[in-house]
């Protein structure tokens, strides 16, 4: 299954029952760049690294991730991410691109029509009998969003308090909400879109989802300034995921290891801030 199903710094993280936390100030639109890497751990380039083409597979439905714009170009996150990987392991000449329907992803791979998948691809324990993961490098946190002026903050728990929650029914997101604040009051919804509505006509007093969906939203015209990003951001990995990586073919020896490699040093070297700033203005953390 994709990492999320609907499309969708850094500050201190506590854990707690399988949550990790981070706290924010209310309306905050200072962009924060989410750095996952331990500082302690040194990643080495395999010595003997050769490939004779690196071959990245994707979709084009899963903005601002990967995308066609409007000049009909492959375009977002993932793809210049991609670019860059190969970028620091120097093998420009050597990389490319394809977008394919989600469903021909692993039927490429097995035909060996490609060396990885960075798609959004979630590591679970099946997936990872197919495939090695690369290290995350981005976690897609859930938010809160509520009205201007809502005087809601951390900790929410008490800021919810005789308040009511919009959810989105069935999602991760729900179900993570039901765990961590059990005792608050919310509404469920069959879209997020209607979720969003009934927040923005004040019936709700917050919405909780994810961080991807909800940035997009509070900066549209549909949302129209009513509300902005309260509390959090949280990830959990029994509720959200792992984070989004990439997945590299059976068989690759050194692969996955260069692909960390590059991605630490886009870490490092800034790239990663910059290509974060150029898809999430309103930071998602």
């Amino acid at each position: 299954m994709r990492l999320m199903k609907f499309v969708l710094s850094f500050l201190a993280i506590f854990l707690s029952n399988g949550m990790e936390q981070a706290g924010s100030q209310a309306f905050s639109q200072s962009s924060n760049i989410p750095n996952f890497w331990d500082p302690n751990i040194r990643i080495v380039k395999p010595e003997d690294f050769k490939i004779p083409r690196l071959r990245f597979l994707t979709t084009t439905d899963f903005p601002p991730f990967n995308f066609i714009d409007r000049k009909k170009r492959l375009n977002g996150f993932h793809i210049d991410l991609a670019r860059q990987i190969c970028s620091e392991l120097d093998i420009l000449g050597l990389c490319q691109i394809q977008a394919l329907p989600w469903d021909e992803l692993d039927r490429a791979i097995e035909n060996g029509d490609g060396e990885a998948i960075i798609a959004g691809l979630e590591m679970t324990h099946e997936q990872k009998k197919k495939y090695d993961f690369s290290m995350p490098f981005l976690h897609i946190p859930a938010r809160f969003a509520a009205l201007r002026n809502s005087g809601l903050d951390e900790p929410m728990a008490v800021s919810l308090f005789k308040k009511k929650t919009a959810l989105v029914k069935g999602s991760a997101h729900a179900r993570y909400f039901k765990a961590i604040f059990s005792n608050r009051k919310f509404v469920e919804f069959a879209s997020l879109a209607e979720a969003k509505k009934a927040l923005r006509d004040k019936k709700v007093e917050a919405l909780f989802s994810d961080a991807v969906s909800l940035s997009f939203w509070l900066t549209s015209k549909s949302a129209d300034k009513c509300c902005g990003f309260v509390g959090g951001p949280y990830i959990s990995q029994e509720y959200l995921g792992n984070g989004l990586t990439i997945a590299v073919a059976k068989n690759k020896p050194g692969l996955v290891e260069s692909i960390n490699f590059a991605l630490r040093r886009i870490s490092d070297n800034g790239t990663f801030r910059e290509l974060y700033l150029r898809y999430f203005p309103l930071s998602l953390y």
